[in-house]
């Protein structure tokens, strides 16, 4: 997917300028600083001069990338669902229903926040402070979710050959429900699963939820993709 430049629109969806390749290496550092100190201190811990200062780039540059610390987590959040993604693809899914293949799927992920907990906590409580300002890059999160479930529902799951899928939480936007597998009443299957997913990691990183708790609430909501 081709990296964006963070359009000063107030939220009204307009279709931002592709990145030069400086640019896109700029806001790789800009988020891999802003990873570290979520990572160190969680939300609390990312100070976007501190940020500025750990990717060596002015802060009037930084806010032009990210306008927020909210905006900035946000991509956080899709940057490390996208490398979550790309690792599930390399390793082959034991399930042999397309939910017991999803449940799996999204257990794994959860674990790979559940593994930088500082972080998880930094870019779930950045989703949830978001505003309009910051929908288009909420829809990049809700929208690599989707493409994370579609693989595992498609033939093979993750571990397919072929490109990943990238799709839309269906009802969200143009190309809604696209993807492997994806079909009748599966589009609606989808969305519910990737915001239940995103429910109990907030559940976990505010304390209400334990593991066990978490894995048994994916595998229940994973259901819903098989009927």
């Amino acid at each position: 997917m081709t990296a964006r430049a963070m359009p000063d629109d107030g939220g009204s969806g307009a279709c931002p300028a592709p990145l030069t390749e400086r640019q896109e290496e700029r806001r790789r550092r800009i988020l891999r600083a802003g990873a570290e100190l979520a990572a160190r201190g969680g939300f609390d811990g990312v100070q976007m001069r501190e940020v500025a200062e750990l990717s060596g780039v002015a802060l009037g540059t930084l806010y032009r990338y990210f306008p927020s610390k909210v905006h900035l987590l946000v991509a956080t959040m899709r940057d490390r669902l996208e490398r979550v993604h790309e690792s599930l693809r390399g390793r082959p899914l034991r399930g042999e229903t397309a939910a017991e293949r999803v449940a799996e799927t999204l257990i794994r992920a959860f674990h790979a926040f559940r593994g930088e907990p500082r972080l998880a906590d930094a870019v779930v409580r950045a989703l949830t402070f978001a505003d309009r300002s910051v929908s288009a890059e909420v829809e990049r999160v809700s929208s690599r979710t989707a493409a994370i479930v579609l693989d595992a529902v498609g033939p093979g799951g993750p571990g397919a050959e072929g490109p990943p899928a990238v799709a839309r939480v269906p009802g969200s936007g143009p190309g809604a429900g696209s993807g492997p597998g994806a079909g009748a009443g599966c589009g609606s299957a989808v969305r519910v699963i990737g915001h239940a997913w995103h429910a109990v990691l907030v559940a976990w990183v505010s304390g209400r939820a334990s593991v066990a708790e978490v894995e048994a609430d994916i595998v229940t909501v994973s259901r819903l993709i098989d009927t």
